[in-house]
């Protein structure tokens, strides 16, 4: 178990080190960014000292270990547009991020396993093949589209839900989380955003527990527990759905971050106050210090899904387990 932690955490550091290299390397590919802060009447002994306050004067290794050092510590600088610190401007909008992608991927699970299981179960059900067909539909209309068409019909024409916005939300933690799960307005602007993240997700997995079902339900140890006399239940939950949920845990896991990272386009479309937005208008305002800052949570984000899903998924699989045990005997 210890080898198996240890070679996963040494991926990850290699990983991020990877990706603050990369977002390090905005900083001189788009552009300087002494000319995106200083006004055009500037003088040349203005732009100097900006510059060495700044630290471009510095070799790059020791500018690059300055910025390793400082997103280590949460310091990922000053934003360029909003003349504030990066790490506020990212903690002020972390919580809606988290609050929408957790509310999808609980929807996804909660609603796309059942369904999964019972499509597997019952395949050539008329209610099954109905669900089949509107699984297309989930994965094939375009997020925004989608988010377009409820905003029509629950906003506009019969004027349910909120069209935008995060609506009231209210502080706690002592201040540190903003979340709108406590409020009327704040639980009924989630539902449509929610709604609109979660229907690919949701299709997904409905179609792979399906298709693990199936496959499940033809191997022999099902036979051999029908066989014994075991209960229909018993066989379908206990022995089958407990084998589908392997690869399943490892989907949902990366499916956490996907969300996270690509939310983008929902939280645009609703005008959710989230890091995707926040990415979006960085992009459009040349704020290179927020968009490296991004680039670096969004990959922290997935190392740390990726290695406890792998984790998970090594305390479900007994292969894992033994082939590490086995390992472990030959060494």
């Amino acid at each position: 178990m210890i080898r198996y932690v240890s070679g996963r955490l040494t991926q990850s550091l290699l990983v991020m080190f990877i990706v603050a290299a990369v977002a390090f390397a905005l900083f001189g590919f788009v552009g300087d960014p002494i000319r995106q802060m200083i006004t055009e009447d500037a003088s040349q002994a203005e732009i100097d000292r900006l510059r060495e306050i700044m630290g471009l004067n510095d070799s790059v290794p020791v500018q690059f270990w300055r910025y390793i050092s400082g997103a280590v510590q949460g310091d990922f600088g000053v934003s360029y547009h909003h003349k504030r610190p990066v790490g506020t401007l990212i903690a002020e909008r972390l919580p809606a991020t988290f609050e929408l992608a957790g509310l999808s991927v609980l929807l996804s699970v909660v609603i796309g396993i059942p369904l999964g299981v019972y499509t597997g179960l019952h395949r050539h059900g008329r209610l099954a093949r109905g669900l089949m067909a509107a699984s297309l539909v989930g994965v094939s209309i375009p997020t925004f589209l989608l988010g377009i068409l409820l905003i029509y019909l629950f906003s506009v024409i019969l004027g349910w839900l909120p069209s935008f916005g995060r609506g009231e939300t209210v502080a706690v933690l002592g201040g540190f989380w903003t979340t709108g799960f406590l409020t009327t307005s704040g639980l009924r602007s989630l539902i449509l955003p929610s709604i609109t993240l979660a229907l690919f997700q949701t299709t997904m997995v409905m179609r792979l527990v399906r298709a693990e079902m199936l496959d499940v339900m033809r191997a022999d140890y099902i036979k051999f527990a029908r066989a014994r006399g075991l209960g229909t239940r018993t066989v379908h939950f206990r022995h089958a759905l407990k084998n589908t949920l392997m690869p399943v845990v490892t989907v949902i896991g990366l499916q956490l971050g996907s969300v996270i990272a690509f939310a983008i386009i929902t939280e645009s479309v609703f005008q959710w106050p989230g890091m995707g937005r926040l990415f979006l208008q960085s992009i459009q305002q040349v704020d290179i210090p927020v968009m490296s800052a991004y680039l670096i949570m969004i990959a922290f984000f997935f190392v740390v899904i990726n290695l406890i899903t792998d984790l998970a998924y090594y305390s479900i699989d007994p292969r894992l387990r033994a082939g590490a045990l086995k390992g472990n005997a030959h060494a």
